[in-house]
């Protein structure tokens, strides 16, 4: 019996700090001198080399913006960019002009740590008291140990930002940090960043309250 608690701890320290995905918000900043108002027309960015990573995540954060009164333009169906171009700034200007874009979120990844630490197997001293001799001697003998073992961990730090393109290079309205520990995937890894910044967007009141307020109605 103490063979197999000893296993299932072993078994849950190694595995579970691969299941403990989480993420959190270490920066969140609303411009105070931004003049934004209600949006009505957001183009979601995600910037990013891997094609279909980009698309993923535009389409995830579209999809959880989006709400009555909103419309959310994921980057992918309007903004071509093939490999190894360099980056058009006029073209992007006349996408957004062209689809009536009255605000853009834009997400980086700025990095990546890994971590690896040795944990020391935990020493157990058993119960000093067994019914029979030879079940408490050969017991109480040895000192049991848990075998040590290396622990990843993996954090991932992503910058968002809120511009409203009423200006004529678009202002800032609001800029966001977020780490992600130990992502299982990496649709784990957007599902965490899209809930995060949707939440606080909707905190920051950059949605609309009659928008939100319609949001709730119709789920």
């Amino acid at each position: 019996m103490r063979q197999r608690v000893l296993l299932a701890a072993v078994f849950a320290s190694l595995v579970l700090p691969l299941f403990a995905a989480s993420t959190k918000l270490v920066l969140s900043w609303r411009n105070p001198a931004s003049s934004a108002k209600r949006f009505q027309k957001i183009l979601v960015i995600g910037m990013s080399d891997r094609v279909e990573v980009r698309a993923n995540f535009e389409d995830a954060l579209s999809a959880k913006l989006a709400r009555p009164g909103i419309e959310v333009i994921p980057g992918n169906t309007i903004l071509l960019r093939p490999e190894g171009t360099a980056v058009n700034l006029d073209y992007i200007k006349t996408q957004i002009r062209a689809n009536n874009v009255d605000g853009v979120v834009v997400s980086r990844l700025v990095k990546i740590d890994k971590n690896i630490t040795y944990v020391p197997g935990e020493v157990f001293y058993p119960y000093p008291y067994y019914r029979t001799f030879y079940g408490y001697y050969g017991t109480v003998y040895p000192m049991v140990y848990s075998p040590g073992y290396l622990k990843e961990e993996k954090k991932i730090r992503i910058e968002t930002n809120f511009y409203s393109t009423a200006g004529p290079e678009g202002e800032l309205v609001w800029t966001g940090m977020s780490d992600t520990f130990n992502p299982s995937s990496t649709k784990k890894a957007i599902d965490g960043v899209v809930n995060l910044v949707v939440k606080e967007l909707e905190k920051q009141q950059l949605l609309g309250a009659a928008a939100r307020q319609a949001a709730l109605a119709y789920q």
